[in-house]
């Protein structure tokens, strides 16, 4: 049988070391021997000896904070040997390796798949206040390990040096230590008071050293509602030992 199907981009990738690699820039492949956590109903096809376990959203606390905040990351935990695929509507997928001391602070539709060596919690947006339509809390990630994310298209990886902007339904993820805040990006005149808008009311700022990764689309609101963050935000805040 022959078709340009079977060239040798579209083949199965082989890889010396267990763990996270890219099949392509639209699909993840895990080499498993061990354990992986991964969106639940990621899973393309797989090969070899594997059982899928729910989770909810990675424990207890996790699954109450999500059911509160409206994020985190339904999650299935894969173990056993074998291979594993895993896509998410033809998103691009990237890799970010985390060492000792880095943390990354990612919207929750946006992971994938990580190492079971990473902590995951869910945390609030410092700065951001009743101001966020796109939701007041975000994944963080800590220790070591790799992760998988997705993006809606190629994304820019802004190097936070200076104050940076950007819409907070296209941020995706950022450098966890970076400080995050309101900006009205939209200027105040005759326009607005006719009713006219730029669509562009506000955006995130982030200052300090790190980065931010935007995506070229905007992602719809994904945390509590706005009348909710408004009357909750506080007590949230205290909730979650933020």
């Amino acid at each position: 049988m022959q078709s340009a199907l079977f060239a040798a981009e579209n083949l199965e990738k082989e890889s010396t070391t267990p763990g996270l690699t890219l099949q392509n820039s639209k699909m993840l492949k895990i080499e498993l021997n061990g354990e992986v956590m991964a969106r639940t109903g990621a899973m393309v096809a797989y090969q070899g000896q594997v059982q899928f376990q729910a989770l909810g959203s990675g424990g207890a606390a996790k699954w109450l904070k999500s059911k509160i905040t409206g994020e985190g990351v339904p999650l299935m935990k894969l173990s056993g040997r074998g291979d594993v695929f895993l896509a998410d509507r033809a998103a691009d997928v990237h890799l970010i390796d985390l060492g000792p001391g880095d943390a990354l602070s990612v919207n929750g539709t946006n992971v994938l798949a990580f190492e079971s060596t990473l902590n995951y919690d869910i945390k609030m947006v410092q700065g951001m206040g009743m101001f966020s339509s796109a939701g007041l809390f975000n994944c963080v990630f800590s220790g070591q390990g790799r992760i998988a994310i997705t993006t809606k298209g190629t994304p820019v990886v802004l190097t936070v040096d200076a104050p940076t902007y950007a819409d907070p339904q296209a941020a995706i993820c950022w450098s966890a230590n970076l400080q995050t805040g309101y900006h009205r990006a939209e200027q105040l005149g005759i326009g607005t008071l006719l009713g006219r808008s730029t669509g562009e009311a506000f955006t995130m700022s982030f200052q300090g050293q790190g980065f931010v990764v935007v995506q070229p689309s905007e992602e719809p609101p994904a945390g509590i509602a706005g009348g909710q963050q408004q009357q909750q935000g506080g007590v949230l805040g205290g909730l979650l030992g933020n």
